[in-house]
């Protein structure tokens, strides 16, 4: 770990500085590979020990990876040294691969070598009326973005890490629990509500100037539940990843909400964001804690069997094959944990099988949708839930 901070230090030292030009060249050369030669994939996985060789080579075969939460800290002392090292071990193997370091916005995930920093900071965290500060799930800390100090630790760290050569930019997560209105607005008030909102909107502006403009920024942050589908925010980052597609909140019906949803997809990929479409393979859950109502997590329960299974895997792609656009990348899962996942390392013939560009976009007719590829047709319909895949 000594090493690694001697690195960090010696990569903060450089300042960045980009002339208007090499900006607009960065900016595009930040984004992951793509084609439609196979289903472009994406994937989202956390491994609290090391990454052994083969998972490391089949982490390699992706063009974009986020490293969650708790990557690598028991073999390696904290996520960012675990994160560091299984990212040196994908690029060692396919530089192309873009790695991303994730962090969320406003809950506080310890384990982080950046929490002995945090631990300096005055009133750090949200505390409700009844001043308990666990205040997300009923068990888990909330960073006060109001604090412009937290706000500066916050950047520090993601700046501190996605300098280093193998990091690619950051996953942001978190973000829906801050932009919902309703999110904690009971336990912090409106005045303290505002405050976060807009301190995480300051937040962002300064994170994505303190990693400069070769960095790739992706969020959760595209989500149906708002007006307008998180469209407004999102033009500060580089992409979404998308998850809770079907989570409704409110009285509208589940097909509607879809429907909404498959719109903002459509929409923010036509317009070159990159999309980490990221769906759960098993049935939908509660949300527990005390902000339930709001339903700002997509929780998923297991597996039933494997043609339940199969149907539900056919019917996410066949969603997001409806919405895909160049830098759209596909993952189905059962869970972020590598080691307790079924699903992660499976191999999936649909993956290997030619896919070739769209002929055109989707076709809506009521609650279906059609699209047409070189090698494929696709047919969904989101109110019986059924998806029809076939491969030429």
């Amino acid at each position: 770990m000594r090493n690694g901070l001697q690195v960090f230090s010696l990569v903060l030292s450089l300042a960045w500085i980009f002339p208007v030009q090499a900006e607009k060249t960065s900016a595009v050369e930040r984004l992951p590979a793509f084609s439609w030669d196979r289903v472009p994939r994406y994937m989202h996985i956390r491994k609290d020990t090391a990454f052994s060789a083969d998972e490391l080579r089949y982490l390699a075969s992706f063009p974009l990876v986020t490293f969650e939460k708790y990557t690598g800290n028991k073999d390696f002392g904290s996520p960012e040294a675990g994160t560091l090292a299984a990212a040196r071990g994908v690029k060692a193997i396919n530089p192309a691969t873009k790695v991303l370091y994730y962090r969320n916005v406003i809950v506080h995930y310890g384990g982080y070598a950046a929490d002995a920093a945090l631990a300096n900071v005055t009133n750090a965290f949200l505390i409700g009326r009844d001043n308990n500060d666990k205040l997300v799930r009923g068990r888990v800390q909330a960073y006060d973005l109001a604090n412009p100090k937290v706000r500066d630790w916050w950047v520090a760290n993601a700046k501190q890490v996605c300098a280093d050569p193998a990091i690619d930019g950051l996953f942001l997560d978190g973000n829906v629990k801050v932009l919902e209105p309703t999110y904690l607005l009971g336990e912090i008030g409106k005045a303290k509500k505002n405050g976060v909102l807009e301190g995480y909107t300051s937040m962002v502006a300064e994170t994505r100037q303190a990693l400069g403009p070769g960095k790739l920024m992706l969020a959760n942050v595209l989500r149906a539940r708002f007006a307008d589908s998180g469209m407004d925010r999102l033009r500060a980052f580089d992409g979404s990843y998308i998850e809770a597609f079907e989570t409704t909140v409110g009285k509208i019906p589940v097909k509607d909400y879809v429907a909404k949803g498959i719109a903002a997809f459509q929409e923010a990929a036509r317009q070159g964001h990159v999309i980490a479409f990221t769906a759960g393979m098993g049935e939908e859950g509660p949300e527990g804690g005390k902000a339930n109502e709001a339903r700002t997590d997509e929780i998923r329960t297991g597996l039933k069997n494997d043609q339940a299974s199969e149907r539900r895997f056919q019917y996410l792609l066949a969603l997001f094959l409806v919405c895909a656009e160049k830098h759209s990348y596909f993952c189905a899962h059962d869970g972020y944990d590598a080691k307790k996942s079924t699903q992660w390392l499976k191999p999936r013939p649909e993956f290997e099988r030619p896919l070739g560009a769209p002929k055109g976009p989707a076709v809506r007719a009521g609650y279906t949708y059609t699209r047409a590829f070189e090698h494929v047709s696709v047919f969904v319909d989101i109110e019986q839930k059924t998806a029809r895949i076939d491969w030429k």
